[in-house]
């Protein structure tokens, strides 16, 4: 399997997003560059382009078959593609706050950690369904990792589109997410448009 091993920092620097969207608190002591230069419109597409598979850690040809996807879908195409994106298995398990990080949550379910609907899942990019339940699984609940993660599950903020349990480690998809249940800064019409050339 293929991974993103680039500094987060740096690549939050260059794409132009605060690396806190990253689940990064640091801060860098560096300056970006000042360039007078205008960025050209296929310049801009690409980096919209670049933000989505940094922001969801994600990889050229899963985002082009996740685009393939939302074309296919009613709606706009943009919107859809944010909203298959956030329904990921591994974006569900950052934004229920079961990981710190998006990187966190991959890895995690890769492991097989967690549950849905009482069977073991190990895939990061399985779309997960409105009614799907996505627990930790009996066995990881006794690593120290879980047990320190459940502390601060207690009255800790989801989005509307979720619900999470904290005493059961456990979260349900309620709705599907929409436009804007997604912050972090993406154009997602730059994309359609690069896609569409």
């Amino acid at each position: 399997m293929a991974k993103n091993t680039q500094p987060v920092l740096k690549r939050a620097r260059t794409l132009g997003i605060e690396p806190g969207f990253m689940g990064v608190y640091k801060k860098s002591k560096r300056k970006p560059k000042q360039t007078r230069r205008k960025q050209s419109n296929y310049s801009l597409q690409m980096t919209e382009k670049q933000k989505v598979k940094f922001v969801y850690g994600i990889l050229e040809k899963q985002l082009r078959n996740t685009f393939a996807l939302a074309e296919k879908m009613s709606g706009n195409v943009g919107e859809n593609l944010l909203v298959l994106l956030e329904q990921r298995m591994d974006n569900v398990v950052y934004r229920l706050g079961l990981a710190s990080t998006r990187r966190e949550a991959k890895q995690l379910v890769s492991h097989a950690h967690f549950t849905v609907n009482g069977k073991k899942m190990n895939i990061p990019s399985a779309q997960i369904k409105v009614g799907d339940v996505i627990a930790v699984r009996e066995k990881s609940l006794q690593s120290p990792k879980f047990k320190a993660l459940a502390e601060g599950l207690k009255g800790k903020a989801v989005p509307a589109w979720l619900e999470l349990d904290a005493a059961n480690m456990a979260g349900k998809v309620v709705a599907l997410p929409t436009r804007g249940d997604v912050d972090a800064p993406i154009t997602e019409q730059l994309i359609v448009e690069f896609y569409s050339r």
